[in-house]
């Protein structure tokens, strides 16, 4: 072979050699290249769905509702987790070294993701230990944003958990991220957050945690069950010096702060948040209610709205006293009980009690039962009457019984006859034909639309029967209604909250007064003037005037049914409209120390403790003053079934029978020159005194409407006998 040929063949191996070698790297980094950008529209897949993060409301947290009373305290907080989320001014400054130190200990060096720290965790791994890689920003995301996945150990999770927290760093300071952590982090012991765990394990708030607190907290979410400090006090104080050794090293406690901390015995002092059920449940739980017809279940139970209320602990705590007292008194343990107590000039709910214990029976009877009122009924009746012109001097014929219609008889409380009295007296003694009658000539229908108009919610069918009581109408109704009385004839909502806020603080919901005229102050004042006579000598609930210690003017009206099954007495003063019921769950008759209960006994005692109460030390008031009186109508104008008007001059009246008893009592009235001014003061001769035993009307037909009555009720013993529905 020639020379030439040698280098040409030589010169050809290079060339090949050299080839093969570039080709092989050539060929690796395509490879790689290939890799990458394969891998690459796999991450790219991986990022297509994610959760919007951009937002600050991606990382907030279940936060609890707090209720507050109208002074500003906390009287219930409604939760899914018990999480109090504070800023970081109000965390210790040993639990925010801490956390980190623990958790993340290069936090403030990397930028959502640590590289160092997957290494590190690695190695640790490979020797046989146990270490997280994730970053504390990494943590946040899977709690908030990537909640619904947190438990996927996959690495699309995992990939998708470190760019958006890479994200988030660009978004957030590492202080707004470090203090979103904080009050996110499980505790342990059904806690969240560093607030509430320091309240659950220390009772005290997180800016008071000392060194060795903080580190007890800071080292429980690795492990929250086994190192509770309330549960395994070893672990946890073993934990804890791990945490301040870790602190130590990281030049955030000196030796000694260390070693004093680490000598600290690990005293725990278990503290309690506010509940669901919280200091008054039934009303708690009913301003759930309301906040659940404009907001849905996840932001009342863990959207941090701060609401307030109307409700006055005083007045609340004299309510719940007060039918506390009086039905152990009664010594009858199935015996239940509602109050409602309302501020006539605002409509405010100032106490609410549903029943007598709130842990053997959660319902409210003061807001969702609908218990016939009885003769506290009639009041609507007389609102109706005075406002269409009918003067509450006119004489009506109180005999009993009475035939209201071919197919509908009623009777008086015991059959007692009346004989012919004014509308005033005949209110006064709850008299069952007169109210009949007084329905009759008003019409049923304007009756039904002033119970409407005065706050009654619940549908009242235009009958007759209407005004003794036999519609199921809640407490809270009552009170409402009677409220447009105490008004001076202006009718309000009963308000629970007066002012929402959403966890940002923003004003969502404030309550606006907004009163509506139902009849005029005037017409009012003649009601209360009427009312009054119930609370007096001879009323059916005279026993106030002999027991209320206040100085403040009051009116109101008492209230039975058939076979003494609910118990009533509605009453009003300046400041409060007060319906108290007593009665059984199950409805039956009430029994008080062996007999049929009362108003008399009952719900007539719980108000006026109650007031006496509330009321003591309060300066007196006084009802709306119209500044003239209620234009009436001639007294002849009103037709009453058995009351037959004899001469406008005079304005005499006789009684006649419509197949019902003739008055036994005997009467004599005298003139009157105006027959819209007041009649004069009958004598009625005898009346029959002492405690009857009530019967009952019955109704039937299309008259009628709805069958029953409101029942009996006798008036305490030594007063004028009662009727059926008082």
């Amino acid at each position: 072979m020639s020379i030439r040929t040698r280098r040409a063949h030589r010169h050809a191996s290079t060339h090949a050699v050299g080839f093969g070698v570039a080709g092989f790297f050539g060929f690796l980094a395509l490879l790689v290249l290939a890799l990458f950008m394969s891998l690459g529209g796999v991450v790219s897949n991986w990022l297509q769905d994610l959760p919007d993060y951009t937002s600050a409301k991606a990382y907030l947290v279940s936060e609890p509702t707090t209720v507050y009373a109208s002074d500003g305290s906390v009287i219930a907080e409604y939760y899914i987790q018990n999480r109090r989320s504070v800023d970081s001014s109000k965390i210790s400054d040993y639990a925010l070294k801490a956390i980190v130190d623990t958790e993340d200990v290069r936090f403030y060096q990397h930028h959502g993701v640590d590289p160092q720290g997957i290494l590190r965790a690695v190695a640790v791994q490979l020797g046989g230990g146990s270490e997280g890689a994730s970053t504390i920003t990494q943590q946040l995301v899977r709690n908030t944003v990537l909640s619904d996945e947190q438990f996927d150990m996959t690495l699309k999770r995992k990939v998708r958990e470190a760019y958006i927290a890479i994200q988030m760093e660009k978004m957030f300071t590492k202080k707004q991220i470090l203090n979103m952590y904080l009050n996110t982090i499980y505790f342990g012991h059904s806690t969240y957050g560093i607030e509430a765990a320091s309240i659950t394990y220390f009772n005290k708030h997180a800016k008071d945690l000392t060194l060795a607190e903080a580190a007890t907290l800071c080292g429980l979410p690795q492990s929250p069950s086994v190192y509770d400090p309330l549960k395994n006090p070893t672990a946890a104080k073993k934990r804890r010096n791990i945490v301040l050794n870790r602190m130590y090293t990281a030049g955030d406690i000196t030796k000694k702060q260390c070693e004093d901390a680490k000598k600290e015995e690990l005293v725990t002092n278990q503290g309690t948040m506010e509940d669901a059920e919280g200091k008054y449940p039934y009303f708690t739980d009913y301003v759930k209610t309301l906040l659940l017809k404009d907001f849905d279940q996840d932001t009342v139970m863990q959207g941090g709205l701060k609401v307030y209320t109307t409700i006055d602990p005083t007045v609340q705590e004299a309510a719940q006293d007060s039918v506390r007292k009086n039905l152990d008194s009664i010594g009858n343990d199935q015996l239940q009980a509602a109050l409602v107590a309302i501020d006539p000039s605002t409509g405010y709910i100032k106490a609410m009690v549903g029943g007598r214990d709130y842990e053997s029976n959660k319902f409210n009877l003061a807001t969702q039962a609908e218990r016939q009122p009885g003769s506290s009924f009639k009041t609507y009746t007389l609102c109706a009457a005075l406002n269409a012109g009918m003067n509450p001097q006119i004489y009506i014929n109180c005999n009993s019984p009475l035939q209201a219609s071919p197919t509908w008889k009623v009777n008086n409380f015991g059959h007692t006859s009346y004989g012919t009295i004014s509308l005033a007296k005949a209110f006064a003694l709850s008299s069952n034909t007169g109210f009949v009658q007084v329905i009759q000539a008003v019409g049923a229908d304007k009756v039904s639309q002033m119970a409407t108009d005065m706050g009654i919610d619940v549908d009242i069918p235009a009958y007759d029967s209407i005004t003794l009581g036999t519609i199921g109408i809640p407490v809270i109704q009552m009170a409402e209604g009677y409220s447009t009385i105490a008004s001076g004839g202006y009718h309000r909502d009963s308000v629970a909250i007066t002012k929402i806020e959403d966890r940002n603080g923003n004003v969502v919901y404030k309550h606006k007064d907004k009163p509506k005229q139902v009849f005029s102050t005037a017409v009012a004042d003649a009601a209360i003037d009427v009312m009054k006579g119930v609370t007096q000598a001879g009323g059916t609930a005279s026993v106030i005037s002999q027991t209320l210690n206040v100085d403040q003017p009051v009116a109101g009206k008492t209230g039975t049914t058939e076979d003494a099954r609910d118990l009533w007495y509605c009453g009003i003063t300046p400041q409060l409209s007060v319906a108290v019921w007593c009665g059984y769950t199950t409805e039956g008759t009430v029994m008080v120390h062996g007999a049929s209960g009362h108003p008399y006994n009952t719900t007539v005692p719980i108000y006026v403790d109650f007031i006496n109460s509330a009321l003591s030390g309060v300066a007196r008031a006084e009802f709306p003053k119209a500044d003239g009186t209620a234009t009436y109508k001639p007294n002849s104008s009103w037709k009453f079934t058995a009351t037959k008007y004899v001469s406008e001059e005079t304005n005499r009246y006789r009684s006649y029978t419509n197949t019902q008893t003739e008055n036994t009592n005997g009467y004599t009235d005298t003139t009157n020159t105006n027959a819209t001014t007041t009649n004069s003061t009958q004598n009625y001769g005898t009346n029959t005194t002492g405690t009857t035993t009530g019967t009952t009307t019955q109704e039937t037909g299309a008259d009628a409407g709805a069958a029953g009555t409101g029942g009996t009720e006798a008036p305490a013993g030594g007063e004028a006998a009662g009727d059926g529905t008082r």
